[in-house]
């Protein structure tokens, strides 16, 4: 299986390409989504070549989610945690987006590997942003406590008007996906993988991952949620994370695969998908040589069959009984 970069890669070779020709007066104006749910704005002008824009709109909150200013809730921590004084929050940020960044390229640092590490982490904002509330409650868990200030059962936007569903405690966090597909070859599709999914997880090798279970009803942990936020019709999926889970280096990689598991399903049901229908037209194609193989046969056998036909010859007479020869 493929696991999704946090990194865009569009992001990251622009900033690249606008570093390396940092001394020329180009204009950028590039828009483009990610995920069907992140759009992203870059823009240069010609006036200030090195000042950039990156404006970001995120997925429309459902009614369960909690947006603070446009944004979930540790979102402004998160940004000025990994960015430090190098970007500037604008407030109001553009117009249709809800965040905006004003980024000053000319006082990047001079080290070229830091340079990298810095656009690296530029290009990852949609899991600065929408991963925040999992980190800050993810953090907590590394040290066996809960979060402040945070409910029991915690809503986090990650499609639009879509939410999937966390569960803080000291010990562990309980998180489930609702599973929504609005193509019915990708529900039939996506439940066979989930299935699947979980079934690896039995398998040797992967005893220290965290538990994942699928169900075809919500668990108990959602009891109380409304009926329009359980309506999925390819089950629901739940992993409980202990803190072994985040320990160092692990909070990345797991804030990254929690906030992004419904993309992570998409990309693979598109790929059977594709992958069945590549198949199909191969076993059509060999169908169709195998029917052009036997044309000349065909042909043979009838040519055969018209040689060793035999005919009488008919003798017609008048009706006085005369015969023409």
């Amino acid at each position: 299986m493929i696991l999704l970069q946090s990194q865009s890669r569009f992001l990251f070779h622009t900033l690249l390409n606008r570093i390396q020709n940092l001394d020329k007066s180009v204009e950028l104006d590039h828009h483009w989504v990610e995920f069907d749910d992140v759009r992203y704005h870059i823009q240069v002008s010609i006036k200030n070549p090195h000042i950039l824009l990156l404006s970001v709109s995120l997925p429309t909150p459902s009614s369960e989610t909690i947006f603070i200013r446009g944004l979930p809730f540790g979102a402004i921590e998160a940004i000025k945690a990994a960015y430090g004084g190098l970007v500037q929050i604008l407030d109001p940020p553009r117009d249709a987006f809800n965040l905006t960044l004003k980024i000053n390229l000319s006082k990047l640092p001079a080290n070229q590997e830091q340079k990298h590490d810095f656009l690296g982490k530029v290009a990852s904002i949609r899991e600065v942003v929408l991963g925040a509330p999992l980190r800050v409650i993810l953090k907590h868990l590394a040290f066996r406590t809960v979060a402040p200030n945070v409910d029991p059962l915690v809503a986090l936007v990650h499609r639009p008007k879509e939410s999937f569903f966390v569960v803080p405690q000291a010990d562990k966090v309980t998180v489930v996906y609702p599973m929504r597909f609005s193509d019915s070859i990708d529900i039939v599709l996506a439940t066979s993988f989930l299935q699947e999914f979980v079934e690896a997880r039995r398998t040797a090798g992967l005893n220290n991952t965290p538990h994942c279970s699928w169900s075809h009803t919500p668990p108990l942990e959602l009891k109380g949620v409304s009926a329009d936020a359980l309506s999925a019709n390819a089950g629901f999926v739940t992993f409980v994370i202990f803190p072994r889970h985040v320990e160092g280096q692990k909070l990345d990689r797991t804030v990254w695969s929690l906030s992004t598991f419904h993309a992570y399903v998409s990309y693979h049901v598109k790929c059977s998908e594709g992958f069945m229908h590549t198949r199909m037209r191969r076993r059509v194609e060999s169908l169709i040589q195998a029917l052009d193989r036997a044309k000349p046969d065909l042909e043979d056998a009838k040519k055969k069959t018209s040689r060793n036909r035999s005919f009488k010859r008919l003798s017609l007479k008048d009706s006085r009984g005369n015969s023409f020869s």
